[in-house]
């Protein structure tokens, strides 16, 4: 779910139903400048697709499924669906999608395109990352991007996957960057707590952090749980202390051999109703 700047309220919809990347997690290390690209690793964590309810000041603002799979030649993609539920989709009529692709070098996520398809005018984003020369190029919101990018940078989906890969290995998050648009952005990393989340696939156990940064008065927090490979069951968004959306899991879906090739039990709930 992308964390919208906008004042106007029409488009902070739009950005919060754009995507469920559940905000920038950690800072990951990866080799600079590689003239020649080792082999692809495998991934690590399981497939999975996974629907979310939107509540946004508190009505049920809609649903977005997230799907991560498989690709080609050792690449994997990561996509959003989001689509507007009730009044909402009197405004936003038509679905909002987000595509990632990326692999994984050096025991990390290494983004390689990212795409998002918005309704909205000169919303759409098509972006190319050139890890040998260290650049990400193309097209944002009807702008011509050509900008440096350091090691390690995530997109706005990628970053979810390498937060789970970086939790299951045993490292703590602290800081990442994230390149939204046509910059990269620097966000800390909190771990607070635990505590026990009920929700419609049963009760989990999780772990809190907290994501911000500091010329931002937005603060989310995360509900992670280690049974599901750190998959988030709950995230909030404050701004000013005033709750601003909620996101809860209502489904979850697994193939029954993930790409890896582990064999992984498939667990859903029913699909909510639009």
């Amino acid at each position: 779910m992308r964390v919208s700047h906008a004042k106007d309220g029409h488009h902070c919809i739009v950005n919060e139903l754009a995507t469920l990347t559940l905000l920038p997690l950690a800072w990951c290390a990866a080799a600079a400048g590689r003239s020649a690209t080792p082999p692809p690793q495998p991934l690590g964590v399981q497939p999975f697709t996974a629907v979310y309810q939107l509540e946004w000041h508190g009505i049920t603002a809609g649903y977005s499924t997230v799907t991560l799979s498989r690709g080609t030649s050792g690449t994997y993609e990561y996509s959003s669906v989001n689509r507007a539920r009730g009044i909402v989709r009197l405004v936003f009529p038509d679905a909002i999608t987000e595509r990632s692709t990326f692999r994984v070098i050096g025991g990390h996520v290494e983004p390689l395109t990212y795409h998002e398809e918005n309704p909205g005018k000169n919303q759409n984003v098509s972006l190319a990352f050139d890890w040998v020369a260290g650049r990400a190029k193309g097209v944002a919101m009807g702008k011509s991007v050509d900008k440096p990018v350091e090691p390690g940078t995530q997109d706005p989906l990628s970053v979810q996957v390498e937060l789970m890969r970086d939790l299951l290995a045993g490292e703590a998050p602290a800081r990442f960057l994230l390149f939204d648009h046509d910059q990269a952005k620097e966000y800390q990393y909190t771990r607070e707590g635990t505590q026990s989340v009920q929700t419609p696939l049963g009760r989990f156990d999780t772990i809190i952090y907290r994501s911000d940064r500091p010329d931002s008065d937005r603060v989310m927090r995360l509900w992670l749980a280690p049974s599901l490979g750190y998959l988030p069951v709950q995230a909030v968004r404050r701004r000013k202390g005033k709750v601003e959306f909620e996101l809860h899991i209502r489904e979850l879906k697994r193939p029954a051999v993930p790409a890896d090739g582990a064999a992984a039990p498939a667990s859903s709930a029913a699909a909510p109703s639009s």
